[in-house]
Order: structure tokens, then sequence, then C-alpha cells
């Protein structure tokens, strides 16, 4: 079986907030870049990088003292690229309720050998209707991103 998943956690703390004791934005997008290239470096068994993330809304405020759980979970895998969607829900670790989702992105991350240069991955086993249908959603996403690519690449050149 493929190790495609991936939750990390951390408590969130004052050096990582605003003066209103708001996490920064940027302090979760770390995060999350961390668990993408973890759960893609394990599955790639070599380096990665990131390529791309996709639009990020933060949907709750996370506080100082909340607890972040992230998730990643690797949907989408081509010659040298991995999609990943990954989640983070927060924790309030002063009260009882569940965990909430407070944003999620998908991640583009290139696996690379040694001399920086995209590596063959292997392919991605695809056991349920769930994971073929985030496959195949993965797989339009990323044959959008190409296209668009080339697009640009014909523009500049013009």
């Amino acid at each position: 079986m493929q190790e495609r998943d991936l939750i990390i956690s951390e408590i969130m703390m004052p050096n990582q907030a605003n003066v209103e004791g708001n996490i920064h934005g940027g302090e979760i997008m770390k995060i999350m870049d961390s668990c993408a290239y973890a759960v893609t470096r394990r599955y790639a068994r070599t380096n990665v990088v990131t390529a791309r993330v996709d639009e990020l809304q933060f949907h709750q405020p996370i506080k100082v003292g909340d607890l972040v759980i992230c998730s990643a979970k690797i949907v989408f895998a081509g010659r040298s690229s991995m999609e990943v969607h990954v989640k983070v829900l927060v924790e309030d670790l002063r009260s009882h309720t569940p965990p909430i989702p407070a944003l999620s992105a998908f991640f583009t991350m290139v696996a690379l050998d040694r001399n920086s240069k995209p590596a063959q991955i292997f392919p991605l086993e695809i056991n349920t209707p769930e994971e073929k249908a985030a496959f195949e959603a993965g797989k339009a996403r990323y044959d959008s991103y190409k296209a668009k690519r080339r697009c640009e690449k014909k523009e500049t050149k013009a």
C-alpha cells in the first residue's frame, strides 16, 4: 500500500500571531506546505519542491493556543508531479467543541533528482471510487494548468 496520507498538528504560539492574537496566514501556509512536502517526499522517496498552490481562503480565524491539524493526501500523480489536497482544521483547546475546517488548498509538488531535474515517480494506486474521482479531478486541473502555461509561453514569444 502506498503511503499518500499524512497528518501533522501544532499548537499556535504568540510568536506566530499579530497583536490581536490571530495567527498570520503565512504561518498556516508554511504548515500546509510542510505537510505537502512531507507526504510527497515520503511517496516519491526523493526531494520535492512546491510548484503551485491554488487559491487559499480562510474560513475560520486561528488564535494563539489553538491546535492546528493539517492533513495532506496525494490525489493525483503524473510523471514527476503530484497534486496534494491539504486541509486545515482548527480546535479550540479551551472548549469541548470538535475541530472545525479553517481552510484547504491543492498543492502541486514536483519530484527532483540529485541534479534538480524532474524525477519520475511511481503511478498512484487507485483503489476506491472516491480515489478515482479525486484522481480524475486532479488530472483535469493538471491538464488545465499545463494548457494555461503553454498559452502564456506562446504569448511571451509573440
